[in-house]
């Protein structure tokens, strides 16, 4: 990814540490991808009735984590209020899209996939949130 190359090339200054928040979008950015795959997923099991909540919360999330991300690659006019909010609602999607994903992941390898996504996602927002702090 860009990531990193794209916070470098900055030019102005960016109020928290460069290579977190770098880490912190690719992790959003990988956690939208799987969580929107494992969606898709759980469309195409045969079981497809009892997989509605995780697919839903596997949208809700990806949405989430795809805002996050734009949110923290814009810095100029930058509000530590507007970013600590949502990263405070993304830590709490990734952890409910964690444990329903994990509630299925014995049985669905994309679910397993998903839920250790989201709790790379979680641990990346957490660690940036507290750098905010």
């Amino acid at each position: 990814m860009k990531t990193a190359e794209m916070m470098t090339a900055y030019p102005a200054e960016i109020n928290l540490d460069r290579e977190l928040l770098a880490r912190a979008v690719d992790a959003l950015v990988a956690c939208a991808q799987a969580c929107t795959a494992c969606a898709d997923a759980c469309l195409s099991e045969e079981m497809v009735a009892e997989l509605r909540k995780c697919i839903r919360t596997d949208l809700d999330c990806a949405d989430i984590c795809d805002t996050t991300a734009r949110v923290l690659s814009r810095h100029t006019g930058y509000d530590a209020n507007i970013t600590r909010a949502q990263l405070q609602a993304c830590i709490q999607a990734c952890g409910s899209c964690r444990q329903e994903c994990a509630a299925h992941a014995q049985m669905h390898e994309h679910c397993r996939v998903c839920a250790e996504a989201c709790r790379a996602c979680e641990q990346a927002c957490t660690e940036l949130l507290a750098a905010i702090d």
